[in-house]
């Protein structure tokens, strides 16, 4: 199947799921209020037990599921929003309005979902007084204003932190979704350690912050500070993972966890990471300028003030970068710029960056920064791109693959059901690691 038609076959289509069309078909014959009120409480009672959203089979579409999201309403409620990562279109967000069950606290809204898709969405209510605008430009105003509001579903214990503080998003993959089996902390197995470091950089008064992982080797191993001589060989350097982004990473979704259990599986051999907060390492994306000095002190600063403190490789190819939109972007021109730091840059849902000529056009082999003009030390690239990461980003990352290999890079291209979702990406960056490092 093309690109094209995967994409095709994966999108989002409107559907009203088995269980609330025979709600609705229930409600029309009850007999009374009491009756329809009863049929109501039984419902949400079925919904408590299994959870939001709803996910049922379609008898005319096996490989998709109908994926149903619900919110209990009160008489205040004027319109629901759902605001999910791949489903709808941000710039139209009536699109996402909920459905309301006529005399019921039920707001639903439905889509036909193939079953590897996996995402995280918010839901948000308007109780302002007084009827939504009937005009399109005031409703817009409006639903854009209610976005900043969206909270979890509160019938969906899977979370996601997002960058705002208390805030949360829910997490939904149906039954053909690709495993996390590393996701989450595991109870019975050693830890590492995370800390914050103010790292200083090569030009004057550059300072930033950056959190660090060192694996779970025991107290008083080589890794928590350079060891004092002894019998038996010195263990050897650790591989070194360079990861954007790092207060999200580890500050809210807790990366440590899953590394610690890639590690006690045999997945990834121990290593340390070194992660840049993110208004540091992504700073100048979109100038050529910005992204060339956040590539320097990637390499020429971080790199060599961690070597410093720990035993960490040399070896470029035990030496990776990653990044996810446009910090993405930003560990690939890393990597190609300096390759002989970087061996790997694992990129998940890169954003169109700036091209050299000020362009905007997709990527060719005259558009990549310089760099890798020697094809025996050019970087291996893990590219992973979601068939939900809208279609610019998909255009960009789809041109990316043979401008790269026309460069003489080894491309390991994967392309999953999602969108610029860290509910997809936590997976895919474990799974880049454990390719990378095994």
């Amino acid at each position: 199947m093309s690109d094209a038609a995967r994409a095709a076959d994966a999108a989002p289509r409107p559907v009203t799921g088995p269980r609330v069309a025979r709600l609705a078909r229930q409600l029309e014959t009850a007999r009374d209020s009491a009756a329809r009120d009863a049929l109501t409480e039984a419902f949400w009672d079925e919904v408590t037990r299994t959870g939001t959203p709803l996910v049922e089979a379609l008898d005319d579409a096996s490989g998709h599921r109908a994926v149903t999201f619900l919110w209990r309403g009160h008489r205040a409620t004027r319109q629901v929003l759902l605001m999910a990562t791949g489903i709808g279109d941000r710039d139209r967000p009536a699109d996402t309005l909920l459905h309301h069950l006529p005399g019921t606290d039920v707001w639903y809204l439905g889509y036909r979902l193939r079953a590897d898709h996996r995402g995280s969405y918010r839901l948000v209510a308007d109780i302002s007084p007084g009827p939504a605008p009937a005009d399109p430009a005031l409703l817009q105003r409006r639903l854009v204003a209610l976005t900043a509001h969206g909270v979890a579903d509160p019938l969906n214990p899977r979370r996601l932190p997002v960058r705002r503080r208390g805030v949360e998003s829910s997490v939904f993959a149906l039954p053909e979704a690709p495993p996390q089996p590393w996701a989450g902390r595991r109870a019975g197995i050693l830890h590492g350690a995370v800390e914050r470091h103010t790292v200083t950089g090569r030009t004057p008064g550059e300072e930033r912050e950056v959190w660090t992982y060192l694996p779970p080797e025991g107290a008083g191993d080589p890794v928590r500070g350079r060891p004092e001589p002894g019998p038996g060989p010195e263990p050897g350097p650790l591989p070194v993972l360079v990861l954007g982004d790092g207060g999200m990473w580890f500050g809210r979704l807790g990366f440590q966890d899953t590394l610690d259990a890639l590690i006690a599986d045999g997945a990834l051999p121990p290593l340390a990471v070194l992660s840049p907060d993110a208004g540091d390492a992504t700073t100048g994306q979109r100038d050529p300028g910005g992204r060339e000095a956040c590539a320097a002190f990637l390499a020429d600063g971080l790199l060599p003030w961690a070597r410093a403190r720990w035993p960490l490789t040399a070896d470029a190819d035990r030496t990776a970068v990653a990044g996810q939109g446009l910090g993405g972007t930003t560990a690939l021109y890393a990597a190609l710029t300096r390759p002989e730091r970087f061996g790997r840059a694992l990129v998940q849902s890169p954003s169109p960056g700036p091209l050299p000529d000020g362009g905007d056009r997709p990527p060719g082999e005259g558009d990549l920064p310089p760099g890798g003009e020697d094809r025996t030390s050019a970087p291996v690239v893990h590219l992973a791109l979601g068939l939900h990461d809208g279609d610019a980003s998909v255009e960009y990352g789809e041109a990316l693959v043979p401008a790269l290999r026309a460069r003489g890079h080894r491309v390991v291209r994967t392309v999953h059901n999602g969108g610029r979702d860290h509910a997809c990406w936590q997976g895919l960056l474990a799974d880049a690691l454990v390719e990378t490092f095994r």
